[in-house]
């Protein structure tokens, strides 16, 4: 494997609307994220993602872009975006953008001269289909709900229809269109000349469509349809020709670091996607949504538990290392529940459980990436209302579990533990009026305990979660061990059900990391340990919790949520 300059870094996501407020105007803002890089800093991160700052009309919370090369007036302007880019810089941080490129908002102004002329060039930049035998072109599902196909606005009486694989709001743009990838270029390009060192990409795969536009076997019985990310499985050898120009033409000009949102990659594919010469940097490991989103409404995801979710990532790790690809393990992102809450048992949705799942994390191979406000612990939040939610996708949701016969409370408990908002609840900073988010009235509900769960009450608290992590972060960069967990072997090692365990190893160190996540201890006899027995130098590097190592008597005993890394050589 090549070596990068972005090895062995730490990368942290910021949802900027939700992370602090500098203005009391109830959003978070740019100002706000620079008046945080010293905690930043002190935690170990190195790489700082953040969701979408562009103006926008917010349908889909950002994702929705209505000008590329700008900032939205509720996170600053530009002048304070360079000032972002600049003091991260002093504290060696680099900033990592989010690109949307698989569709903007329908509020950019390609799509309302596309749909005011529907000859003009802007309407070659979107997928403009005619109907089928008076029925739309295709049975595709979007990501939230409904028909992927909507009558154009402004040409209702006609029978010609747009795709959005998202929401009404966010029009698809059509790859296939050179013009159209020109534009792109050039406003990835306006950020890298800015200052920008990298990015995340957005439902990368998808820009590619069928353009016969079939149906597909519906997935579901009670609407006859099915998925687009059925489709985009299907047209995934079609996508290569677009990401290398993408990447030739844009992040190769100043070596920036990419990560992909890729679902559904395969041993075949991962390679090409996140190889030493891939399309992307890394990938992020979506393997457990892949399982659970594989069903349509949230009344249908399974509930995964601990063994679940480690069979999971560990099938990702071993399919990467495989490959010679590098992956990027999350434990939570700005589209899904709070880890904490969503992977583990009722017992351990608390600080026991974010430090003995934190530590399962943060020693995987690949570059770990911490979402904001897990580094604290945070875990769901409760809604009790409808008019709890913002997200688009909660609304539709709550919409058919009522269709479906539900109570609104049967609803809201369903809802309430999927929902994307959870992660997007603004983060805890002390215990003051709103969190110390904001001064003023907060976009979105605040966690229910954050008296007690902040950033403030855990600063000084050697046990707590936040000190954990920023110990798991100096482990990982340890001089002596960060070879092993940059580019070491990731070994698994079964044992009892709940009991997470696997190695780090190379020709140096042999590294032992387990996690107990059961309701009663659990010992683990060191000296049947394959690495154990030829070691002279095997230690307690770290533990969360009620952990212990008895040389003596090559004994580790785990208590309930215990965990614990050792070196073994």
């Amino acid at each position: 494997m090549e070596h990068k300059w972005w090895h062995g870094k730490i990368a942290y996501q910021i949802y900027p609307k939700s992370f602090c407020d500098s203005n009391g105007d109830g959003f978070g803002d740019l100002q706000g994220i620079i008046s945080k890089l010293d905690y930043l800093h002190d935690l170990g991160v190195e790489l700082l993602w953040i969701s979408p700052v562009y103006p926008s009309p917010f349908v889909d919370q950002g994702y929705d872009i209505s000008d590329y090369c700008n900032i939205d007036p509720v996170f600053g302007d530009l002048a304070t975006f360079d000032r972002l880019l600049s003091e991260a810089k002093k504290r060696n941080i680099e900033i990592i953008m989010d690109l949307v490129l698989n569709h903007c908002s329908s509020e950019h102004p390609w799509f309302k001269k596309a749909c005011a002329d529907l000859n003009s060039e802007e309407a070659g930049y979107f997928y403009f289909v005619k109907g089928k035998d008076g029925k739309k072109p295709n049975n595709l599902r979007s990501y939230f709900g409904g028909s992927v196909w909507d009558k154009i606005p402004g040409h209702e009486q006609e029978d010609i229809y747009y795709s959005h694989y998202f929401a009404k709001a966010q029009p698809d743009l059509n790859w296939n269109n050179p013009k159209l990838r020109e534009e792109i270029f050039k406003l990835v390009n306006f950020w890298i000349d800015r200052g920008v060192r990298g990015f995340r990409i957005d439902a990368i795969l998808s820009i590619v469509k069928d353009l016969s536009f079939p149906d597909l076997p519906a997935d579901s019985a009670n609407d006859g349809m099915s998925h687009a990310a059925n489709m985009n499985a299907k047209l995934l050898d079609r996508i290569g020709p677009y990401l290398n120009e993408l990447k030739e033409r844009t992040f190769n000009r100043a070596d920036c670091f990419t990560v992909g949102e890729v679902l559904t990659v395969t041993k075949e594919s991962v390679k090409e996607f996140a190889g030493d010469h891939g399309y992307f940097s890394t990938l992020f490991d979506l393997s457990p949504r892949e399982v659970i989103e594989s069903h349509p409404h949230y009344v249908e995801f399974p509930t995964m538990m601990p063994d679940d979710y480690a069979r999971c990532v560990f099938n990702t790790q071993e399919l990467y290392q495989n490959t010679d690809a590098f992956v990027a393990p999350i434990m939570e992102n700005h589209d899904e529940p709070r880890g904490v809450s969503y992977y583990l048992p009722d017992y351990l949705r608390n600080a026991t459980g974010a430090k003995c799942l934190g530590t399962f994390l943060m020693m995987l191979r690949g570059i770990p990436f911490i979402y904001q406000g897990q580094e604290i612990g945070m875990t769901n939040t409760e809604f009790t209302s409808p008019d709890d939610f913002d997200d688009l996708y909660a609304k539709e949701e709550i919409r058919y579990c009522l269709e479906c016969g539900m109570s609104i409370e049967e609803s809201l408990k369903i809802v309430g533990r999927h929902t994307r908002d959870n992660a997007r609840t603004p983060v805890l900073w002390d215990d003051s009026a709103n969190a110390g988010f904001t001064t003023g009235k907060p976009w979105l509900k605040v966690h229910q305990d954050y008296q007690h769960l902040n950033v403030k009450s855990q600063l000084n608290d050697p046990d707590s979660v936040l000190n954990h992590y920023k110990k798991l972060i100096a482990l990982r960069k340890d001089e002596a061990l960060s070879e092993t967990f940059t580019y070491g072997k990731f070994e698994r090692l079964t044992l009892q059900s709940g009991v997470l365990a696997y190695y780090r190893v190379d020709d140096h160190h042999k590294v032992l990391i387990i996690a107990n996540t059961n309701t009663t201890p659990y010992s683990y006899d060191l000296s049947q340990d394959k690495y154990f027995k030829d070691s002279e130098h095997t230690q307690l590097k770290l533990s969360a919790n009620e952990a212990s190592l008895n040389l003596e008597q090559n004994n580790l005993v785990l208590g309930v949520g215990g965990a614990a890394i050792i070196q073994l050589s």
